[in-house]
């Protein structure tokens, strides 16, 4: 894997997963990332012990390694003159700043952009905030479950009113991670344009405006059509038959997308042993099919229904239309295709804990990034602190007045 952010030096402030995941990306791409912590707890994330659907296990925490790997770690207290010297003198080394303090308390730290650039005026100052650097709700917190999925139109866009309840995310961090990558192509723009034009940027990433951005299609046709988005009734006949979910004998779910469906209908009915549907006239072509379209879902339903999703692959596996199996997380992770692609990492913890991950979703002439691991909390304070000139005796003096960790 080429790794085109080598040479490329970050700065972090921030913590639980939205902003640390895009410096997590940059490191897997070779970038040397400096994790700033709180001198005492560290990050927040690191005492997270459920996600309130799952139990952290105690020998691996998955969760935190997924947006810090790769980093060096320093504890710091940036409340203190001396501390703030500290970050100032490392931005001073640094290409990038990123941080999701709010801006009441970029202020009260002084490390809001004025602050940074007095230390460094060409470093790219990136701001991952929760619903916007602007407006009345901009210096409150957010979490992903909130303003990615809630505020934004998510959760509503995959709501169905028979089930009585609001859908959750599909997973932890799910927003966060998605913000991540948005973040991390920001900066790699950033650096691109300061590269040709001598000029700096400052960066804003939002939970909010990435949930928009994920939802953006159905918006536009929202407000084209001005309607609120939302799925269709579970009861609704598709206009497309070939372009719909089917429930197998054992309970599992074929899912089919063949947009152009009278061209897909003929190997479709052949590849499931039906193929006199094929002349069926009221399946001829793609006029008479979509005209009924609900005859045609209601056959697939029980041919899809009398054999099990293994049947299933076996029947399509030749078959020329777009298709897929519902997989669950496990299953995908097994999938050939995620083998094939490196998609999956194995990876061990500082402790030497196997564990795996999934691989930035970016490869670079072929080959997966391999990630690091998380480090333990201020494992490279000593080494970041030698490496702003700081002897044995002064790194020893703050360490004892509570300066360093």
């Amino acid at each position: 894997m080429t790794a085109v952010m080598q040479g490329v030096r970050v700065l972090e402030v921030a913590e639980h997963t939205f902003v640390p995941a895009a410096s997590a990306l940059l490191a897997d791409w070779g970038a040397d990332v400096v994790k700033i912590e709180h001198v005492e707890r560290g990050d927040a994330m690191r005492a997270l012990g459920s996600t309130g659907v799952a139990t952290i296990p105690s020998d691996v925490h998955v969760l935190l390694e997924h947006s810090n790997r790769g980093k060096r770690s320093l504890g710091l207290d940036l409340t203190s003159p001396e501390g703030l010297d500290i970050l100032y003198k490392l931005a001073a080394q640094s290409d990038v700043f990123l941080t999701n303090k709010l801006p009441g308390v970029r202020t009260k730290l002084k490390i809001d952009l004025e602050e940074i650039r007095a230390a460094n005026p060409d470093i790219i100052y990136v701001r991952g905030t929760g619903q916007g650097e602007r407006g009345p709700d901009a210096d409150k917190g957010a979490y992903d479950s909130l303003a990615f999925w809630s505020r934004a139109g998510v959760a509503a866009g995959t709501m169905q009113p028979e089930h009585g309840h609001v859908p959750v995310p599909p997973g932890p961090a799910f927003g966060d991670s998605l913000g991540a990558m948005t973040i991390a192509g920001g900066i790699m723009g950033a650096l691109y344009h300061r590269e040709r034009t001598g000029e700096t940027s400052v960066v804003d990433v939002s939970l909010l405006g990435t949930g928009l951005w994920a939802i953006g299609a159905g918006i536009a046709l929202s407000m084209q059509l001005n309607f609120p988005w939302s799925p269709p009734p579970l009861d609704a006949v598709r206009a497309n038959p070939l372009a719909d979910n089917y429930r197998t004998k054992d309970g599992r779910w074929v899912a089919l997308c063949c947009l152009q469906a009278g061209k897909y209908w003929p190997p479709l009915c052949e590849a499931l042993g039906r193929p006199e549907l094929a002349t069926d006239p009221r399946f001829a072509d793609h006029s008479t099919l979509m005209a009924n379209s609900g005859a045609a879902a209601e056959i697939l339903r029980e041919v899809f229904a009398s054999h099990t999703v293994d049947e299933c692959r076996g029947m399509l596996a030749d078959f020329v239309g777009q298709w897929t199996v519902v997989q669950d997380t496990l299953e995908a992770v097994a999938d050939p295709q995620t083998v094939a692609n490196g998609y999956i990492q194995d990876c061990e913890n500082a402790a030497g804990a196997p564990f795996r991950l999934v691989a930035a979703p970016v490869q670079y002439n072929e080959q997966p990034a391999a990630p690091k691991r998380c480090p333990e909390f201020n494992e490279h304070g000593d080494d970041i602190l030698a490496g702003l000139g700081l002897d044995w005796d002064a790194v020893v003096d703050l360490k004892v007045r509570g300066i360093v960790a």
